[in-house]
């Protein structure tokens, strides 16, 4: 009998995370997670940067002070649980963060604001917040792929629900914690997960705390687990356990712990995938795959319809209801409607932050998008892949196709190196002077041999007063 069928699975984790040491993660694992965290800053600080957005920062000041932490878009510090609430909201607040596409989770919102917040306090060395950002991670990631888009189908985002996990076993590991305070850790955190799919609704912004607030609860249940609080060892696979209640899956927790059985063989962090678009992810292989359709000549206000065939899984959240998405009620609201999305394409040419920065839905776009059509499909791979097909017809009755078998950024068709450098800087410059974007790149690529954060943490504090 495996260890993980006599252990249960928090405490599993736990003996893992309390034996692995830097040293012990491949290098190019290490590599990722550097980008990861990044792609997580820049992204983070163009939020800071958007004019149409709640004002975090002010809720997050009320909540208590302290100079702990760096708070993205703000010179002054915070309180490390507050820190890591404002970041994780920022970092997923414009749908431009990375997710791993089977698991279909937002890693670094919550992983990356968790481990910065309370590494920065702890005084912890860069390979310190890395190995936490890699164990964060790799927890997160095998929660997912057990129970494949099973949360997600009962109205939960496991970026949300599971993300507690994730942040409290990253914070277990830079406040050093023994296998039991860990386990206590992860069994706390399972009373903290929350985040529902109704904010598609009516296009709420609480959509934006489904990073900020796992992140937050993570170190909030690392911090209760070593005051001496305990939790169940069985959050996951016990009666009432997190599988039983978000997924109605209970075998789920059967193949995580097979999954964690893997933990220090397998490393899944290097698949996660980078976004092109601010905008769901399920969106964008119908994004490039009208942009090929343009390439090829075809002249957009000659385009009579575009036919979208939609793998079947995801077509709640980016075509229902229909009449809905044709008129979003918010420019937010707007990033999970595919004929939105396309309309803004063929409009404006483009499909970035400026698109959906504004108070309203472009009403210019709204007689376009109903051009669009959609039939949902079966079989596409999804969530493993994240693939598109369109057929397009202008005015003249002749059709042109496109199709991508997988989206952009994901590992079967990575970003390049020098294109995360862009996004990096055309995110991060939002708000950080160009000499501050460079130091926090240079920083990052650098943090296995930093003795701490504080330079990191100084160039991201360089930044102007951003008006309320």
């Amino acid at each position: 009998m495996s260890t993980a069928q006599v252990l249960p699975v928090a405490r599993r984790v736990a003996i893992f995370a309390a034996a692995l040491s830097f040293e012990d993660i491949p290098a190019a694992t290490v590599d990722a997670a550097k980008w990861h965290l990044l792609d997580a800053l820049g992204v983070g600080l163009a939020a800071a940067a958007a004019t149409v957005r709640p004002r975090i920062e002010e809720a997050v000041r009320s909540l208590g002070a302290g100079t702990d932490s760096t708070g993205l878009g703000l010179a002054a510090r915070l309180p490390a649980a507050s820190a890591a609430l404002l970041n994780g909201t920022l970092i997923h607040a414009l749908e431009f963060d990375d997710t791993h596409i089977a698991s279909v989770v937002h890693g670094s919102a919550v992983v990356v604001p968790a481990a910065l917040a309370l590494a920065e306090r702890e005084a912890a060395s860069g390979a310190d917040l890395l190995r936490a950002i890699v164990l964060g991670w790799e927890l997160f990631i095998r929660l997912g792929l057990a129970a494949p888009n099973g949360v997600q189908q009962r109205g939960f985002q496991l970026t949300a629900v599971g993300g507690p996990f994730a942040a409290a076993l990253a914070a277990a590991a830079l406040l050093r914690l023994d296998v039991e305070a860990t386990t206590a850790a992860l069994g706390i955190a399972g009373s903290q997960a929350a985040g529902l799919f109704e904010f598609l609704a009516n296009g709420s912004t609480a959509k934006h705390i489904h990073g900020g607030w796992p992140a937050h609860a993570g170190l909030v249940a690392a911090a209760l687990a070593r005051a001496g609080m305990t939790g169940p060892d069985t959050i996951f696979e016990g009666r009432f356990g997190f599988y039983r209640a978000y997924a109605g899956a209970p075998e789920a927790a059967l193949r995580l712990a097979s999954l964690t059985e893997t933990l220090g063989r397998a490393w899944h962090l290097p698949d996660a995938a980078f976004k092109l678009y601010p905008c769901c992810h399920y969106v964008q292989p119908f994004i490039e795959c009208l942009e090929l359709v343009l390439a090829q000549g075809v002249v957009a206000n000659s385009i009579a319809e575009v036919h979208c065939y939609v793998p079947a899984e995801e077509a709640p959240l980016i075509c229902e209801p229909w009449d809905a998405k044709l008129r979003p009620v918010s420019a937010y609201q707007a990033k999970w409607s595919l004929p939105y999305c396309l309309a803004a394409l063929l409009v404006d040419g483009r499909l970035d932050i400026a698109t959906f920065d504004r108070p309203a839905p472009d009403d210019n776009l709204l007689p376009v998008a109903r051009r669009i059509r959609v039939t949902a499909e079966r079989g596409t791979g999804f969530p493993a892949r994240y693939s598109g097909r369109v057929e397009v017809t202008t005015q003249d009755g002749a059709c042109h196709t496109a199709a991508v078998d997988d989206v952009r950024g994901s590992p079967a068709r990575p970003m390049s190196e020098s294109e995360l450098r862009a996004k990096f800087f055309a995110a991060a410059g939002r708000v950080l002077p160009r000499a501050a974007a460079e130091a926090v790149m240079t920083e990052i690529m650098a943090l296995d041999a930093a003795p701490n954060l504080r330079c990191l943490g100084a160039a991201l504090r360089s930044v102007p007063t951003i008006p309320p």
